[in-house]
């Protein structure tokens, strides 16, 4: 059974969040032919506050 996991800074509406959900899925039907049944998908979306690169965060970042 696959686990795909991804984390992901919170915004996107529940029709991103669906279509990802859905290629995500795809892709690993296609990739390893995991039965779709099997396929699970767990997203985790964090606040632009929590989400940092190079200490900066994604807040401060859209803030420049």
């Amino acid at each position: 059974m696959p686990i795909i996991t991804v984390t992901m800074v919170s915004g996107r509406s529940q029709t991103q969040i669906r279509a990802l959900i859905e290629a995500l899925t795809d892709a690993a039907h296609a990739a390893i032919d995991a039965p779709l049944e099997s396929i699970r998908v767990v997203i985790s979306e964090v606040p632009p506050t929590h989400f940092a690169a190079g200490n900066v965060t994604i807040e401060e970042k859209r803030g420049k």
